[in-house]
C-alpha cells in the first residue's frame, strides 16, 4: 500500500494538480511562475494542492512554454576565497527573491577553462551569465557572441567597455590607497602583486599604483615589483624576495588579501616592526585581515552589493527591461594598525 502510494504520487502531473484544485492548467502555470497575476485565493488554494501531492513542476516543460529555464549562470575564478564567495551568497539569495537558481562554475583564472564553462552552462540552457573581469580571449569573447545569451562583467567598473559591468573601479581603487600612503610620508615602495594573466583586476590595480606614484614622480625600481599567485603561502615567499632589495622599501602595498595577510605574517617571523619600520596594506577585506595582531590597511569593496547589483542587472536583462546600465559598486580605505607614516632617517 505504502508503496503503490508512493509510486501514485510521484506520477502526479500539472493536470493532475489542477483537478484537483478545481482550476485550469494555466491557472497553474501562472501560479508557479507568475504569481503576482492570480489572486490570493488562487494561490492559496493551488499552493495546498501543490504542497500535499509534492508535485514538482517539470523544468524542460516549463522551458519549452517560457522560452526560459529560470538559472543563471555564474563564473568566478574561485568559489571559496575572499570577496568571491561573499558575492556568491548575496548573488544567490537576490536570485531566489526573483525566482531564479543559481548555476556556478570555477575559471581557476584559465581562459579555456572559462570558454569550457560557458559552452556547459549555455547547453544546460541558462537564461544569463554573470561573468567575473571583462577582458577576455578573442575565443571566449567569439562564443558569447555566437550563444547571444544576456551576460555581465562582474568586479569590474569600466566606462568605456562594450560590456555592462558591475563592480569597482580596481585602478582608482589603487591609486587611492597609493595617494594614503604618501599622504604619510612615504616615498619608497614594493609592490607584492597578484598574476596578472586572465585577470584585468589585478592589471588595473597595478596600473593605478604606478599612474599615482608618476603622478608625485615616484617610481618603484623593477627589483621591488614582484608577482604571484593568490595564497598567504606566497605571500610570505614574495615578501622574502622584497627583503633582499637594494633599498628596503618604507611601505608594501598588496594587490589581493591573502598577499597581504602573507607579508604581514613574514614580516613578524623575520622581525621587522609594522608599522613602525614598515607599511603592509591589501586590497579586499576578508575577515583575517582584522583579527591579525596587527590588523591590515586595506581596500573595501562592498563585495555583497556586487552580487546582489549583479544579480538584479543580470535578471533584467533577461525580462528585457530597457536602459540598463552597469553600476558603479563604490570602495573604501579601511585604516587599521598595519600602515603608519616612514621610520626617521
Amino acid at each position: 500500500m505504502g508503496l503503490n502510494s508512493r509510486h501514485s504520487k510521484s506520477r502526479i502531473g500539472l493536470r493532475d494538480v489542477a483537478k484537483i484544485a478545481g482550476v485550469s492548467t494555466a491557472t497553474v502555470s501562472r501560479v508557479v511562475n507568475n504569481p503576482d497575476s492570480v489572486s490570493k485565493d488562487l494561490q492559496t488554494r493551488v499552493n495546498m494542492v501543490i504542497e500535499k501531492t509534492g508535485w514538482i513542476p517539470n523544468a524542460a516543460a516549463r522551458a519549452l512554454a517560457s522560452k526560459r529555464t529560470g538559472a543563471i549562470g555564474a563564473i568566478f575564478p574561485s568559489l571559496a576565497l575572499g570577496d568571491f564567495a561573499n558575492a556568491i551568497d548575496a548573488m544567490q539569495d537576490k536570485l531566489a527573491e526573483r525566482n531564479y537558481l543559481l548555476l556556478l562554475g570555477r575559471s581557476d583564472y584559465k581562459a579555456k577553462l572559462e570558454f569550457d564553462l560557458i559552452k556547459k552552462l549555455t547547453e544546460r540552457g541558462v537564461d544569463g551569465l554573470i561573468l567575473v573581469g571583462s577582458t577576455r580571449k578573442e575565443q571566449n569573447k567569439d562564443l558569447l557572441k555566437k550563444i547571444s545569451v544576456p551576460h555581465l562583467s562582474a568586479f569590474v567598473y569600466d566606462e568605456v567597455s562594450d560590456n555592462i559591468c558591475v563592480g569597482p573601479d580596481n585602478r582608482k581603487a589603487m591609486s587611492e590607497m597609493v595617494r594614503y600612503l604618501i599622504s604619510l610620508g612615504h616615498r619608497r615602495f614594493g609592490l607584492i602583486a597578484q598574476t596578472t594573466e586572465n585577470n584585468d583586476r589585478a592589471l588595473a590595480r597595478l596600473e593605478g599604483v604606478h599612474s599615482e606614484l608618476a603622478r608625485n614622480s615616484i617610481a618603484i625600481p623593477p627589483s621591488a615589483i614582484v608577482q604571484g599567485k593568490w595564497s598567504i603561502h606566497e605571500g610570505r615567499r614574495l615578501f622574502r624576495q622584497l627583503l633582499s632589495c637594494d633599498q628596503r622599501p618604507t611601505a608594501v602595498i598588496c594587490g589581493n588579501p591573502l598577499l597581504a595577510v602573507g607579508a604581514v605574517l613574514e614580516a613578524e617571523r623575520s622581525g621587522i616592526r609594522v608599522p613602525e619600520q614598515m607599511s603592509i596594506v591589501g586590497y579586499d577585506d576578508i575577515e583575517i585581515m582584522s583579527d591579525l595582531p596587527t590588523p591590515i590597511t586595506t581596500v573595501r569593496v562592498d563585495s555583497d552589493k556586487v552580487g546582489r547589483v549583479a544579480a538584479d542587472t543580470i535578471v533584467d536583462m533577461v525580462e528585457g527591461k530597457q536602459g540598463i546600465f552597469g553600476s558603479r559598486i563604490p570602495s573604501e580605505i579601511i585604516i587599521r594598525a598595519s600602515s603608519g607614516p616612514p621610520p626617521h632617517s
